[in-house]
């Protein structure tokens, strides 16, 4: 049996864990783990669970997807059409079961560059280097009866726009009458590529890098470095303290996730994380990894001159989106992605829309909301399913649904859940509504100007919805009604949101990029 939670509708009214304590479990008050592949005989208990959950947040195998508003329109797919999805991803599964759940019954192929089914990649960076799930239970689970042609452990290689084809590197060619581009992204190197090729050097963002990194793990390392403080760097600095591991983390910004959140919230971070036992180093980046005589990495150098040894280095410095194989395709392509418009139709350079060819998930490149012509990609669970929903809606219908929902995103890490609503990087200012930062249990809600444009809960977590309808009815900042816990005075007021700045690359003297 496998299945998943999506962690953005989740608010951790605990039901599962009452229910099905061997499969669901809170650490902290609010911050959910589960064990992705549970055993068949807990299958009542789980479905028991994913019944009473208040909001629906639990996907288990066999379930049939839940008819959209666009059902019952006119098909403009016929039996014989071919349907293309390229990327065996949370977003292509996503669009496979709504074309399904809307009656189409046609073919439908799916390909992926790696052997696996879509499986869910959150579980990755915690149960999995954890120990408490293998890296091959992650399997996504999925509707019955989807009835599709798998094609994985072969890359798609180019996508030609005349003949209607799909290229692959084996030199197959799979014809399609609509195609969808989810082939989402893959992590970024570490730039010095004899470095990067170190024996104990790692990145993380798929099943069997995840795999490689718990193996390194149990073997108990002297100490793990890990560069960069966003999510994912985070995350693994806390399943590393929480199996007792010695663990440096190096961020370039000024406290982790602070150019998501701002300093505000990041410096409560950086204090939690140290409080753990992270050696946490800010305002710094690595500048060099130095291997042993055995070609194993052994050290970092960092910016402030100081050297950290280490014989496992993780690197989580952001991702790159996969459309080098869409280069010579004559789609739209930018460093954020594929372009699309809000319907998530691809898009040619000059605008136009490509007849068949739709986006979804972590590679679009969609309109910002606020409609200032600005291009944002969210490599978001919540915004991989929505997009994936509203392409394979508009794919089936010719329809021009758009993708407007306010997006959500999630981490646990610490015992704590963070969750995040809307565009908290595009603030000015920043107000603590509920809760407290010294009790490190709050909502800090964001502002531009006089508009809401995001918020942010660490635990608190069934705040966000509130937030999320007020930042799509264009609720004006600083927030208005009652408190159900009071700030304290001195976090009352309005304070700025201290943006980091953007990274900027610089190249060093001897070639090497630094970071």
């Amino acid at each position: 049996m496998h299945i998943a939670v999506d962690m953005t509708r989740c608010q951790s009214y605990a039901q599962c864990a009452f229910l099905a304590p061997d499969v669901f479990q809170f650490e902290g008050e609010e911050a959910l783990v589960y064990d992705p592949e549970p055993s068949e005989e807990l299958r009542a208990r789980v479905e028991q669970s994913a019944a009473a959950c208040p909001v629906q947040a639990i996907r288990l195998d066999g379930e049939r997807k839940r008819p959209t508003p666009s059902t019952s329109a006119p098909s403009a797919l016929t039996a014989a059409d071919r349907v293309v999805v390229v990327g065996a991803s949370l977003a292509g599964l996503t669009a496979v079961e709504t074309l399904r759940s809307g009656g189409f019954t046609g073919p439908v192929t799916v390909i992926g560059d790696e052997p696996n089914e879509p499986y869910d990649r959150p579980p990755l960076s915690k149960q999995v280097l954890r120990g408490t799930a293998a890296a091959a239970g992650t399997r996504l689970p999925r509707a019955s009866d989807l009835d599709v042609e798998w094609r994985l452990g072969t890359a798609a290689t180019g996508l030609d726009l005349g003949t209607r084809t799909v290229l692959l590197a084996d030199g197959g060619r799979v014809p399609y009458d609509r195609v969808l581009i989810a082939t989402g992204t893959r992590a970024r190197p570490w730039p010095v590529s004899h470095e990067a090729a170190l024996d104990g050097v790692h990145t993380l963002r798929t099943a069997a890098d995840a795999a490689d990194l718990r193996a390194q793990l149990v073997a108990r390392p002297h100490r793990v470095l890990v560069i960069g403080g966003g999510f994912t760097g985070s995350e693994i600095a806390s399943a590393c303290r929480r199996l007792d591991i010695p663990v440096t983390l190096v961020d370039r910004g000024p406290a982790p996730l602070s150019r998501a959140l701002g300093e505000t919230v990041g410096d409560v971070l950086a204090a939690i994380q140290r409080d753990h036992g992270v050696d946490l180093r800010s305002s710094t980046t690595v500048t060099s990894l130095r291997a042993d005589a055995h070609g194993a990495v052994a050290a970092a150098t960092l910016s402030d001159g100081t050297e950290v040894d280490a014989d496992v280095v993780v690197v989580a410095i952001g991702a790159l989106r996969n459309t080098e194989w869409l280069l010579e395709s004559g789609i739209s392509i930018g460093p954020l992605g594929v372009d699309c418009d809000a319907s998530c139709r691809a898009l040619r350079p000059d605008g136009s829309i490509v007849d068949g060819v739709f986006v979804a998930g972590d590679v679009a490149a969609s309109p910002h909301p606020s409609g200032d012509g600005r291009r944002i990609s969210m490599e978001h669970w919540g915004n991989a399913v929505g997009q994936a929903t509203v392409a394979a809606d508009n794919m089936r219908t010719d329809g021009l649904a758009r993708h407007d929902e306010v997006p959500v995103f999630w981490s646990n890490q610490f015992g704590h859940v963070i969750k995040s609503v809307g565009a908290p990087e595009s603030a000015d200012t920043v107000v603590i509504t509920q809760g407290s930062t010294a009790r490190r249990a709050f909502v800090a809600v964001y502002g531009a100007g006089d508009r809401i444009v995001g918020a942010i809960a660490l635990d608190h977590v069934k705040w966000i919805e509130h937030y999320r309808h007020q930042i799509g009815s264009g609720a004006g900042f600083p927030p208005e009604g009652q408190n159900i816990d009071p700030p304290p005075r001195a976090e009352s007021g309005i304070r700025p949101r201290l943006r980091t700045p953007d990274p900027i690359t610089t190249q060093a003297s001897d070639g090497r990029t630094a970071l």
